[in-house]
């Protein structure tokens, strides 16, 4: 539904957007997770039609953006950041209003209208101007203007940015409860997002893709790979020579247990890769001189541990 082929955008002499390239199956919901200044919004933006690309190609349902932008747009609805409301109307004026850009009209308006105000829970606000709504609200009303024309493709910049706990929560039921239905690419810099909304996350880095994956399995690949907990039951000094002997090992650290056991205990082992191997060779070694191993694993990262390792690293996962 959503396909970018080698994009790139400059601005002047500054690459904004490098060479990026991803997919969006129909029904799907991606997050293009970033640092502010990525290139999130530069992608964005191309795919609604607002900038050409400088290179490469942005389609919508198999149509060239550049090339066909009145085309792809019906197909699209786009909620931009802080996305700019007319105060001084109600809900259902603003509503009606972007029905009638979108040449809606009719009884076909009234039904999209209604849809959109049902299903974006704006009811008990409908005759309330939008100046008077909250945040959460005013960024419902953004995405029922969005809705509205049924399109086929929605583009979220950024949809929870400045709302409070509930707001995100409510926010996020709301764009899942639009998966399905329409092709969602929604942009973020905040990670829960992304395990609570994303199928599939597209990690941007300086205009580059450094990472793209559901967020289990980016987790699963990078996660603990060089980080292995081992606990032993057995000489707290001679255990710590053998580990510290393993190849690839490059530091152990003493690990605090919840509950400490005279005789037992339980280090850190880093190593720069070979994660299996290296575990392997920990639990040998303990098997070799003994002792009980009690327990060895990779370290479990967060999603944002793993986020922060791909953004400040120059290297692709």
């Amino acid at each position: 539904m959503i396909e970018v082929r080698d994009l790139t955008k400059y601005f002047g002499a500054t690459l904004a957007v490098d060479r990026v390239s991803f997919k969006v199956e129909k029904g799907e919901i991606i997050g293009l997770l970033g640092p502010n200044g990525s290139g999130k919004t530069t992608i964005m933006r191309i795919l609604t039609g607002f900038f050409p690309p400088t290179s490469g190609q942005a389609l919508i349902a198999g149509l060239n953006v550049a090339e066909h932008s009145l085309a792809t747009r019906r197909r699209v609805g786009y909620l931009p950041e802080n996305m700019v409301l007319y105060p001084d109307l109600s809900v259902s004026a603003l509503l009606d209003f972007a029905a009638r850009v979108r040449e809606l009209d009719g009884k076909r308006a009234r039904e999209r209208i209604e849809f959109a105000i049902k299903t974006c829970g704006l009811e008990e606000v409908r005759r309330k101007l939008i100046g008077k709504l909250s945040k959460g609200y005013r960024q419902r009303v953004g995405i029922a203007q969005a809705i509205l024309s049924d399109p086929e493709v929605l583009i979220l910049d950024e949809p929870t940015v400045g709302l409070d706990p509930r707001q995100v929560v409510e926010i996020r039921e709301l764009i899942r409860s639009l998966a399905g239905r329409s092709t969602v690419l929604l942009s973020t810099h905040v990670l829960p997002e992304v395990t609570m909304t994303c199928g599939r996350v597209v990690i941007i880095d300086r205009g580059r893709i450094v990472a793209q994956d559901t967020p289990a399995e980016l987790t699963a690949k990078l996660q603990g790979s060089d980080q292995s907990i081992v606990t032993v039951a057995g000489p707290k000094e001679a255990v710590r020579a053998a580990l510290e002997a393993v190849a690839h090992v490059e530091r152990l650290e003493e690990r605090r247990t919840e509950a400490p056991h005279d005789g037992v205990w339980s280090f850190v082992a880093y190593s720069k890769g070979h994660g299996d191997e290296v575990r392997s060779a920990l639990a040998a070694a303990v098997v070799r001189n003994g002792w009980n191993l009690l327990e060895i694993k990779p370290v479990a990262l967060s999603l944002e541990e793993l986020f922060m390792r791909i953004v400040t690293s120059d290297e692709q996962p």
